[in-house]
């Protein structure tokens, strides 16, 4: 419950011993489930397509469901269409995956390849590759502050983060044809692109950073943190000190730009617990939230007020997130969503037109716009037990879906597409199919397979949704359903840059990271992001060794017969196959694109470790994490689904059919650009 600042001030312990009442009712609104709108139907006599993108549905999983009557929805759209595995991207990752699906063409025609890529005049130095960050140039400097001042005679530059993907995105030639298409939480499309006409609308998904910059960073307060605090991987722990049952914290903000030594704005805020009531009192920048262990929050919004010379006024830059309380005594324990941007009043651009989301927001109020969101980082560092996790992704799709009913309350014609990510991030911690691997690495038996169940029932769920939309549209528009992969268990994992050491191809062998301490002088490959693997080519990389040409093409043949014989303790074989980029890439975008791509057998992976560089003593371990399934794999282990309510001519689809299929449904070609073709033409 948050109440408005204007509230009469109110005595925190009445306040405390009416927390159960007054919380759990906040509670039961905030989890209002979606059970489906009015059934509107647009009467507008438009060519209508619907396309709902669903991260990471599995074939497999469809196909035994279906056949047991789990999924009937989708059976009966299968039955007036079809349905088929898709073939994915290589490496299958989203954000390639999902670029693939926007270009109807391969990574050598958007220049995406992983998750992160590496300059080579930079050596190893890894970047995320859908969106860099500029630095700005040019300043005045005023005090402590700088600030970059855009207009004559100044003519500054301001940092500007820039979209990384290339290539033409399919909606274009909609857009240049006055044919409306609308994308509610679209992948690889942070910035969003401009629509050159007006006829696009998108708010960005995956890839879209919270507040801090991030790809999403919770906040933890608890009395047995560190007592200097801890950055972990996607979190930060800080000690709560009581003084009686009384604290004071700060949410950390973002930086301070307006500074020549850019520091975190932060917002302190104070905890009254009340051990006896089981509660606890938050009251952050006049607003009061009272809650029980267990209960969330509403969205919260706070003002990071950005300091300026005189006489330049205040600058404010505004930020929402959710509070857990998750224990009162006797270890105080709070969680904070990542600070994610107010989509009322955004502070960057994460929709096209930037109004949008704006517009979206006056109906919907304030919703998560981090492209990540469900908060696996805090169950893979501990904070979340697994059913925290299931909760906070629960909350995540609830408001999905009052999104979905939103976009489809205000559809007329065009394009509609919406995505939904629930089923590759809670497949990541609840998948494991026990007849591949029957010993799951960290959990028993019956917990591995209770938690296979959630991925199921959610699977039913989007079965729902899937014939709301049927129903409704079936007879009159052209619906997509569609995933970028499936899925598989994750219960050991390869780490390629020790396989090199013990191979002699990357020294010294007390090397522990690319990034630290490796010989470049002596190493002549090296594993960077998920898949990738890099010659150190001369004249490319700046301390390249390894000469072009025929040393090059034999240390090619080497490593990808070396890397295909690897075999796991058990005589298991780990890699599946090893690609040239050379082979399988083409297209103006190839130019980041690592030399060879690994695509992993059923059950591995590369290691956490080996994704940024670091080696450790085994090359092959157990992967005992809570992210127990994946999809980085070899990209013929883990295809996506594809059911559509009209029959499909093309017996393998890919990925890169889906555009040119979109197209054609408008009349319109295929475009040069595409290497796809319709899947409705033989």
């Amino acid at each position: 419950m948050t109440e408005p600042a204007s509230s009469p001030r109110v005595n925190r312990r009445a306040a405390l011993k009416g927390a159960a009442a007054v919380a759990g009712a906040g509670t039961l609104a905030a989890a209002s489930y979606w059970i489906g709108s009015v059934n509107r139907v647009s009467r507008s006599l438009g060519k209508k397509v619907i396309v709902i993108g669903i991260d990471g549905m599995d074939p497999r999983l469809c196909r035994s469901m279906m056949a047991a009557g789990q999924l009937p929805n989708m059976t009966k759209m299968a039955a007036a269409g079809g349905f088929s595995s898709l073939g994915t991207s290589i490496p299958p990752q989203s954000p390639v995956a999902w670029a693939n699906f926007i270009n109807g063409a391969g990574p050598g025609s958007h220049g995406i390849f992983d998750f992160i890529h590496r300059h080579p005049h930079e050596q190893c130095a890894p970047f995320f590759s859908a969106a860099e960050t500029l630095p700005g140039e040019g300043f005045l400097e005023l005090g402590e502050h700088q600030l970059q001042l855009d207009f004559w005679p100044f003519n500054h530059h301001p940092p500007e983060t820039v979209l990384r993907r290339q290539g033409v995105p399919f909606w274009d030639y909609l857009d240049a044809q006055k044919i409306t298409s609308v994308f509610y939480d679209l992948p690889s499309n942070y910035p969003p692109s401009p629509s050159q006409y007006g006829h696009h609308r998108c708010i960005s998904g995956m890839g879209t950073p919270d507040m801090l910059g991030t790809y999403g960073t919770y906040q933890y307060f608890s009395e047995d943190s560190p007592s200097a605090g801890l950055d972990e991987g996607g979190g930060r722990r800080s000690r709560l000190k009581f003084e009686g049952d009384s604290a004071r914290a700060s949410l950390v903000g973002p930086d301070n730009s307006l500074l020549k030594n850019p520091t975190p704005i932060t917002v302190d805020f104070e905890v009254h617990r009340d051990r006896a009531s089981n509660a606890a009192l938050l009251e952050v920048q006049g607003q009061k939230i009272v809650l029980k262990p267990g209960q969330w929050s509403r969205w919260t919004r706070l003002d990071f007020a950005l300091s300026t010379p005189f006489p330049i006024p205040t600058q404010h830059a505004g930020g929402i997130c959710r509070f857990l309380l998750q224990e009162v005594a006797p270890n105080f324990r709070l969680y904070v969503t990542p600070i994610n941007v107010d989509p009322s009043h955004p502070a960057v651009p994460v929709s096209e037109p930037a109004s949008f989301i704006e517009d979206v927001s006056r109906d919907l109020g304030l919703f998560y716009t981090t492209g990540f969101q469900e908060d696996h980082k805090a169950r893979s560092n501990g904070v979340f037990n697994d059913d925290e996790f299931r909760r906070q992704a629960t909350l995540v799709l609830e408001e999905r879906l009052n999104l979905f009913d939103y976009a489809v309350q205000n559809y007329e014609d065009g394009l509609l597409f919406f995505y939904f990510s629930s089923s590759d991030l809670q497949s990541h911690m609840f998948w494991w199919n026990p007849e591949e691997n029957p010993k799951h690495p960290s959990r028993s038996t019956p917990e591995a397979l209770s938690r296979y169940q959630y991925v199921k029932d959610l699977y039913r769920r989007l079965d729902g949704i899937i014939g709301d939309i049927h129903d409704r549209y079936g007879g009159k528009a052209t619906v997509f359903v569609m995933s970028d992969h499936g899925f598989a268990n994750f219960g050991r994992q390869f780490n390629v840059n020790s396989w090199l050491r013990d191979f002699g191809y990357l020294n010294p062998r007390e090397c522990t990271s690319i990034l630290t301490d490796v010989d470049w002088s002596r190493t002549r490959a090296y594993g960077l992001g998920i898949n990738g693997l890099y010659l150190n080519l001369k004249g490319r990389e700046r301390d390249g060794v390894v000469e072009p040409g025929e040393e090059q093409e034999r240390l090619t043949k080497q490593l990808i017969a070396r890397l295909r014989a690897v075999r796991d303790f058990n005589g298991e074989k780990v890699i599946r196959n090893v690609y040239r980029a050379s082979e399988i890439y083409s297209g103006n975008a190839t130019a980041l694109a690592p030399d060879l791509i690994i695509g992993y057998a059923r059950g591995y992976r590369a290691s956490w470790e080996t994704c940024l560089g670091e080696l450790t003593p085994d090359v092959l371990l157990d992967n005992t994490a809570a992210w127990s399934a994946d999809h980085c794999a070899d990209a013929l282990e883990v295809p996506g689904i594809l059911c559509c309510n009209k029959p499909l001519a093309s017996s393998d689809p890919s990925l890169v059919d889906i555009a040119p299929s979109i197209l054609n449904e408008f009349g319109l070609p295929t475009p040069a650009t595409m290497t796809g073709r319709s899947l409705f033409q033989t």
